[in-house]
């Protein structure tokens, strides 16, 4: 019995090491565990922190109109959709996703890649706590620097820029965001750089989207 409390109590302590350190990626430039493993294991990896602030302002518009629209306005999960996301599976149709930027960030920082109900049910408690302590701006920041956004280890917008356009995320214009916005399921098999004709037409769509969306609600929050 005591190996099982100890063993209990081993596990408890690593589930709640994300908790204890979300408060501290408030600031600095926090890496996801897929960074990470990359490292470790030798492959390619390259990310250019770059502030919220220095982006063009197209970027994060592009990037909430195609993975979050209701961003601003949940607490971190989009119940709606993620009803629908469990409609769908139960009729045995192919999921479309249904994960926030904040869960995003959730499983990017703290948990592993690929689909798992046993990540799932870590992912959204964790994405409510990030939502309470961290700001919408911090956690878009934060998505925006770590997100796979080519095909050999560019994470982050910046190096995801340099890579497609051979610039900055600061200079980049609508329909470049728009472009990288629209790789962000698979940087691997859909390319910003030389797009084909379905990102340029999720390109075009997202473009318009983002062209009607403010963020200011989301800056407006008291944390």
């Amino acid at each position: 019995m005591r190996t099982v409390r100890t063993i209990l109590v081993i596990v408890v302590l690593v589930l709640l090491v994300p908790y204890a350190l979300t408060p501290f990626y408030a600031v600095g430039h926090p890496v996801s565990t897929l960074m990470l493993w990359r490292t470790v294991t030798g492959q390619p990896v390259t990310r250019h922190w770059i502030d919220l602030s220095a982006m063009s302002p197209s970027l994060p518009r592009s990037v909430v109109a195609a993975e979050d629209a209701k961003f601003c306005s949940h607490h971190g999960i989009d119940w709606g959709a993620l009803r629908e996301v469990m409609d769908d599976a139960e009729d045995g149709e192919v999921s479309r996703g249904g994960s926030t930027i904040t869960q995003q960030v959730a499983k990017n920082l703290f948990l592993w890649q690929g689909r798992s109900y046993v990540r799932k049910a870590l992912e959204l408690p964790l994405a409510l706590w990030i939502d309470l302590v961290l700001s919408k701006r911090r956690i878009l920041e934060i998505y925006l620097n770590i997100a796979e956004l080519g095909p050999s280890g560019q994470f982050g917008v910046e190096a995801g820029a340099n890579y497609a356009f051979s610039r900055s995320a600061a200079g980049l214009g609508p329909r470049e965001a728009a472009l990288m916005a629209s790789i962000l399921p698979n940087p691997i098999r859909r390319s910003a750089r030389t797009p084909g004709s379905g990102v340029r037409r999720l390109s075009a769509t997202y473009m318009v989207r983002a062209q009607a969306a403010s963020l200011q609600t989301c800056w407006g929050d008291r944390r």
